[in-house]
């Protein structure tokens, strides 16, 4: 599979996982049954009130890192914090509660608000920045610059190791399939082993679709192994309520890495609205990668 079509799958994997999911966010599996029977397709609505194809926090802040990255590749974090500063006074939505913390009280150092961030809520291992963290592999050919940014790019709101490590483990996983075009489940079982991640192998998550990370990113990685095309990835987490928005997002950008741009339901990806800022996104990741 050529390049492009993984990073194109990559970037729209984010922002279909998003919208399926983003009409459960924080129901129960009963509730969804309930309402939706099993979801399946973008319809939006949910407690943010989408329009089928809205997108929320988890896309809009990955675009924000593409587009830093893509301004300043050798170092991107102020333009990366400026993208995020300007979204979030665009009021929206949807912005986690570490996020809004950090955001909303930055003074000029990003590492300084997420470690004041940290003091204040009591803890800040939050899912928000490994939602966001793909284009990091996306963007860089070099694994020592994947994970220089996915880290970065973490500590800038997130002020605690199992977020980073979380990014880390993810970016490594995503640039094994783009660079070295192994399978997913290879490369997940590769890039967990001797991490606390190692045992969603054998087993489904015994805990809640919840936005701890760790939480996050264990179901992330079992539905990813245990799944079969991109379109079982994000339905399967969409139908998982809790936190399913980023779930999805998470989950259906590695699958869209893996599976391709080409393996994505084409009524996902023309449902999507902002499909504009996404494929000007994929276009200077490519020309970048060209370089």
């Amino acid at each position: 599979m050529d390049l492009m079509n993984r990073i194109k799958g990559g970037i729209y994997g984010v922002a279909v996982g998003d919208a399926l999911g983003g009409t459960t966010e924080f129901m129960s599996q009963r509730e969804i049954a309930s309402k939706h029977g099993y979801l399946t397709e973008i319809i939006g609505g949910g407690v943010w009130r989408l329009e089928p194809g809205e997108v929320t926090d988890d896309t809009m802040m990955t675009l924000c890192v593409a587009e830093g990255i893509l301004e300043n590749p050798k170092e991107p974090m102020n333009p990366i914090g400026e993208r995020f500063l300007q979204w979030f006074r665009s009021k929206p939505k949807d912005v986690g509660n570490i996020i809004m913390h950090v955001l909303s009280t930055y003074e000029g150092n990003w590492f300084e608000a997420a470690l004041l961030a940290d003091l204040d809520i009591g803890q800040s291992a939050g899912n928000g920045s490994l939602m966001r963290c793909l284009p990091a592999a996306l963007c860089y050919s070099n694994l020592n610059d994947v994970l220089r940014v996915s880290r970065m790019q973490s500590r800038m709101t997130h002020y605690d190791e199992r977020c980073d490590q979380a990014c880390e483990i993810y970016n490594r996983i995503a640039f094994r399939i783009l660079n070295h075009n192994v399978g997913l489940v290879e490369a997940i079982e590769s890039e967990i082993k001797g991490t606390e991640y190692e045992t969603i192998v054998h087993e489904e998550p015994k805990c809640d679709p919840s936005g701890f990370v760790v939480h996050t990113f264990r179901w992330v990685l079992h539905i990813l192994i245990t799944s079969n095309s991109f379109a079982d990835v994000v339905q399967r987490a969409a139908n998982l309520g809790g936190d399913s928005d980023t779930i999805g997002a998470i989950a259906g950008g590695l699958a869209g890495v893996y599976y391709g741009y080409e393996g994505i339901p084409a009524s996902y990806a023309d449902k999507i609205i902002v499909k504009d800022r996404l494929d000007a996104a994929i276009t200077g990741i490519i020309t970048l990668r060209n370089g």
